[in-house]
């Protein structure tokens, strides 16, 4: 049987590279993607320039994924990037729109793009990586959380409708995961002094546990699963942590839920 041909975004560091890298250990080609391919080179997959912000950039990435291979089996939207702990007044209207311009429409940008030529092939599969604050919002996080609410509507909503043109939607919902993204946050753009303490205390607990968070091979292995599943799902857990707070948003009393929240990050 031919190689299932692999698109993942943002596969130069973390989520991505772990994925990209055990994807093309099974097997599978690969095609990670980066904003600076400068070094690729140095990757054993295949990895190509794109901005998922761009629409050019995306339609030119995957016209030289379809010219070389001829077909794209999966698609892993990856790419993503988060706001450091912050009131939810203390980002711009810009920033915010940033922030969905990324996570959120960078992925309709990729879906919309692949989606034709899985069409015609009548096969695909679209995974997105989501996280379990799509589900569980975090305080001070709002913006972050906004995004990947806004994902989980849009890809449950698309799996619904492409099923009959024999392509999958799934998405991958992690808790925190050791990787450099708690290192690149970026700083809210209209900081407020009423905050000041509440964000360095959460931004220093952030990355504490971020640093005792599971490694991206869990993710990893969770979309390898997903991949190799005769029965998709529309959402899969990754790591323990993850379960377990699905789990309680499922089952808990809305009142014990809200203190539970307010007690792990102190901000009763």
């Amino acid at each position: 049987m031919t190689a299932q041909v692999v698109l993942i975004t943002g596969a130069s560091s973390g989520i991505g590279l772990a994925t990209a890298e055990l994807l093309h250990a099974e097997g599978f080609i690969v095609y990670g993607t980066s904003r600076n391919a400068n070094n690729a080179s140095k990757y054993k997959f295949h990895l190509i320039e794109l901005d998922v912000n761009r629409e050019d950039s995306v339609t030119q990435a995957i016209k030289e994924v379809i010219a070389n291979e001829g077909r794209i089996d999966v698609l892993i939207n990856n790419a993503g990037f988060a706001i450091a702990p912050a009131g939810a007044e203390e980002s711009s209207i810009q920033q915010a729109q940033a922030i969905f311009d990324t996570n959120f429409f960078g992925v309709v940008r990729m879906t919309r793009a692949v989606i034709p030529f899985m069409r015609e092939q009548h096969s695909g599969l679209i995974i997105s990586i989501s996280s379990i604050l799509g589900l569980v919002p975090m305080p001070f996080g709002a913006l972050y959380s906004a995004s990947k609410h806004a994902l989980e509507g849009y890809s449950e909503s698309l799996d619904h409708e492409l099923r009959s043109q024999g392509i999958r939607v799934s998405l991958i919902e992690p808790a925190y995961t050791n990787t450099s993204l708690g290192i690149n946050l970026l700083k809210a753009d209209a900081q407020i002094s009423a905050y000041d303490h509440i964000r360095e205390k959460l931004h220093q607990q952030m990355l504490k546990a971020m640093s005792k968070s599971d490694d991206p091979s869990v993710v990893a292995k969770t979309i390898l699963t997903v991949i190799n599943s005769q029965h998709i799902l529309p959402r899969y857990t990754a790591g323990k942590t993850a379960k377990n707070l699905k789990n309680l948003r499922k089952f808990a009393p809305v009142k014990i839920f809200d203190k539970l929240i307010q007690h792990s990050l102190k901000v009763e």
